[in-house]
């Protein structure tokens, strides 16, 4: 059973959680989630096991039709398994998008659901439960990353522009952020992060490229050993990070180190925010926690997501020679409150920038 709620909520956090929701049997073969579908409810699985699988989608019409009458989704692969203490339905929470993803019951299962509107009223009201509620769904989505990374089903994803959760943050959160961070100059081939080593700073990206490489020979402590003494890199490239990226984030979702290293590309401009800093600010500061920590919620989101792309699954709606139809949702296409959001997100972005150029 995954421990992450009972450690990272309050006992109080847990009693609201239990009195404004209601548990649940949800039969085997039962769709708890369907790709694509807007969630309206919250699932905390108390017993039993589902699976999570993503589709492809099929250029053959009949193929679709077929589908469509039968209610199965095409060429759908499993690419993971959820158990006892794993959360389902936390994407309206720190995503903007519908789900990318199918969870189906494979067993009788127990779930505690919890309704959207009563637990998004819950995290505007009470900021301390917020930091809590994000920093768990944090830790479980890194883990989701972490296991899905293993599989052979990825060889690379791409990270989202920042920019999504930049429009997250309170004016006085970037200030404290510029004001107690300082500007560094990382220069090409430069490894800002090691995997396995210790993370001391939070970097914002500010300008340049930099390189997410995991070893090859992963499992062999040896292997890793003698390339962390040589100062040199036998890994896979699976990312790369341009301006806005948050890189460093591990250590304030849990007591672990780095699974991937991270080098500039070419000469680079990065905010550094120390980690002890950082770590006082969150722990103060209620308030920023919150968004803070549903800022990095939020990432892991978009990572998630951007690797289900990488696998070629999910809905291609529209394809080359389609006409757009104004009732159609498509692929990566974002809502008027995104686009205003990122929208302030760039403007602040740019503001990062002049008042670092003063310093």
């Amino acid at each position: 059973m995954k421990e992450i709620l009972l450690q990272e909520l309050s006992n109080s956090d847990i009693e609201w959680m239990v009195a404004t929701g209601h548990r649940k049997e949800i039969p085997a073969n039962t769709v708890v989630v369907r790709e694509g579908k807007t969630l309206d409810t919250l699932h905390i699985i108390l017993d039993g096991t589902l699976t999570v699988t993503v589709s492809q989608a099929s250029n053959n019409p009949l193929d679709r039709a077929f589908a469509a009458i039968e209610g199965d989704e095409i060429l759908g692969r499993e690419i993971a398994r959820l158990s006892s203490g794993d959360v389902v339905g936390e994407i309206p929470f720190v995503n903007v998008r519908s789900t990318a993803t199918t969870i189906e019951a494979v067993e009788k299962s127990l779930v505690m659901s919890i309704p959207k509107q009563k637990l998004a009223a819950k995290l505007q009201q009470d900021v301390g439960f917020g930091a809590r509620f994000y920093r768990a769904i944090a830790i479980l989505l890194s883990d989701r990353i972490s296991q899905l990374g293993r599989s052979k089903l990825v060889s690379s994803q791409t990270l989202r522009d920042m920019l999504f959760v930049l429009g997250e943050l309170n004016d006085s959160d970037i200030d404290w952020m510029i004001a107690t961070g300082s500007r560094q100059k990382i220069a090409a081939n430069t490894v800002i992060i090691r995997e396995g080593g210790p993370v001391d700073s939070l970097f914002v990206l500010l300008s340049g490229t930099m390189s997410v490489s995991v070893s090859e020979d992963k499992y062999n402590p040896l292997t890793r050993a003698f390339a962390a003494l040589e100062g040199s890199d036998s890994g896979k490239e699976i990312a790369r990070l341009s301006r806005g990226e948050i890189v460093g984030e591990t250590p304030f979702i849990g007591e672990r180190l780095p699974s991937a290293t991270v080098r500039a590309t070419e000469n680079s401009l990065v905010l550094s925010i120390k980690r002890q800093q950082l770590a006082a600010k969150l722990q103060q500061d209620v308030g920023f926690a919150s968004r803070f920590y549903r800022v990095i919620a939020t990432l892991l989101s978009n990572r998630l997501q951007a690797m289900f792309s990488r696998l070629g699954y999910g809905r291609r709606v529209y394809s080359k020679g389609q006409p757009l139809n104004g009732n159609v949702e498509y692929e990566d296409e974002l809502d008027s409150n995104v686009l205003d959001s990122m929208a302030l997100a760039g403007t602040r972005f740019d503001w990062i920038l002049s008042r670092l150029r003063g310093i």
